[in-house]
């Protein structure tokens, strides 16, 4: 059985919630984790933390004790006292075993440190006050629906036909080079997922972020700032020779552009956008999507990532919302946007938003982007903080993510949605610059 993987050296300096939030209302630190419809428990997180803090205490009683008898012994020797002497002898003895002590006391310290860190690690995000309380995905709130009058009616063959037969990809083959869930685009394929990428981001460089090409192989130290480790790590692929991880997504290197480092107030907000190719083992979703560009292990998205003030998250969260549906709008691809229930939250998140686009085969919205605050959660996992001007110590900033977006489910929306009778394929004409031609796949 594989078992969630755990980085010793991954444990972040601060702690992954607030502990002292933790400390002085734990009853409401448990309700609001009860609100994810899960079975997260902090009390064995508050027994650890009582006894780190216990024995703190002792030790720096201990400490004290030892530092007073070596001024004692000091002062005695200043005084012409014989070094020799029994009362210096017992002075000295009890200091030996007041070290041992201190000594015994710090090793049992860091071990229960260690245990409360790894535990602190497995607690999600505690969602927001505003996330409509709901135990499953069909509690979400639908928030509103874009593009009802280009919905049309009628039978409509499914994307992986389309491309099939117009030969723009190849899963069959595909298995053969790697394995199932896999797929090689061919020709007009190719193109029209390039065509979508560099669409993608030349949209989401003009309206204010700064385009990223981050690396695909990441540490565990990084998949533990973004929320990553320990809990997704049977979803994730891992290069058993190194400590690297074929990213999952973006939002996971672009977390740790700035981790362990201090931000001066006047440089947020940051905004980035990346593309990468992402690759995730979809356990436990087997019999699921096993058809098309739905639910791949190797698949290329363009994220959207910002670190902001916290007294701009939630403005900088509708205006990430709105530059992942801007994309839709372009393309002209009916959707609806959601706001996820607390028990459909992901984990680093305190609020979401899921964008779905039309699928006129299936006849229903399917998931294309997530659009989520984070809060200071990633960044207290991360370590990255900001100082104001004029101002003594430093905050959290607060992170935002975003898909801008899945590249093979937009390609899988745009040969459904623009399906023509014929058997082509029209090209959206926001993409017609880029792809350089109007149809795909001339009868």
């Amino acid at each position: 059985m594989r078992r969630n993987f755990v980085c010793a050296s991954c444990i972040p300096a601060e702690p992954v919630l607030d502990l002292r939030l933790l400390r002085e209302n734990p009853e409401a630190t448990q309700a609001r984790l009860d609100r994810r419809h899960s079975s997260y428990d902090i009390q064995p997180l508050l027994s650890l933390d009582q006894q780190v803090r216990q024995w703190e205490q002792e030790r720096t009683q201990l400490q004290a004790r030892s530092n007073e008898i070596g001024r004692s012994v000091g002062q005695k020797m200043r005084e012409g006292a014989d070094p020799q002497s029994e009362e210096i002898a017992a002075l000295r003895e009890e200091g030996n075993q007041l070290k041992q002590q201190i000594a015994d006391l710090e090793q049992q310290e860091r071990q229960v440190r260690s245990e409360l860190d790894t535990y602190l690690l497995t607690l999600p995000n505690l969602p927001d006050e505003t996330v409509p309380l709901g135990s499953s995905e069909d509690e979400n709130r639908e928030i509103h629906r874009w593009g009802d009058d280009r919905i049309r009616e009628g039978e409509f063959a499914p994307h992986w036909e389309i491309g099939e037969r117009l030969g723009l990809f190849d899963f069959e083959r595909s298995t053969r080079i790697a394995q199932s869930r896999f797929v090689t685009l061919l020709g007009a394929g190719a193109a029209l997922e390039r065509a979508l990428i560099a669409f993608m981001l030349d949209r989401q460089t003009a309206a204010g972020y700064t385009e990223v090409a981050p690396p695909y192989l990441i540490n565990s130290a990084s998949l533990t700032a973004s929320g990553q480790l320990p809990k997704f790590s049977e979803e994730s692929f891992r290069c058993d020779r190194d400590d690297l991880w074929l990213t999952p997504t973006a939002e996971v290197p672009l977390t740790s552009l700035y981790r362990d480092e201090i931000l001066s107030a006047d440089q947020l907000p940051l905004r980035y956008c990346a593309y990468t190719p992402c690759f995730r083992r979809e356990a436990g979703s087997y019999g699921r999507d096993t058809r098309g560009l739905i639910r791949l292990h190797q698949f290329n998205k363009v994220e959207l990532y910002q670190f902001v003030h916290p007294d701009h998250s939630e403005a900088a969260h509708q205006q990430l919302l709105a530059n992942a549906e801007a994309i839709l709008q372009a393309l002209e691809l009916p959707y609806r946007t959601i706001e996820l229930c607390t028990g459909d939250l992901g984990f680093s998140a305190q609020k979401t938003y899921d964008i779905e686009v039309w699928l006129p085969s299936a006849g229903r919205y399917r998931e294309i982007s997530s659009c989520s605050n984070c809060g200071d959660f990633q960044a207290r996992r991360a370590n990255i903080r900001f100082k104001e001007a004029g101002q003594k110590g430093t905050r959290f900033v607060h992170t935002l993510n975003g898909s801008g977006l899945a590249v093979g489910r937009t390609m899988a929306a745009v040969l459904e949605n623009y399906q023509q009778p014929d058997g082509s394929v029209r090209v959206p004409e926001a993409l017609q610059p880029y792809l350089r031609q109007t149809v795909i796949g001339q009868p």
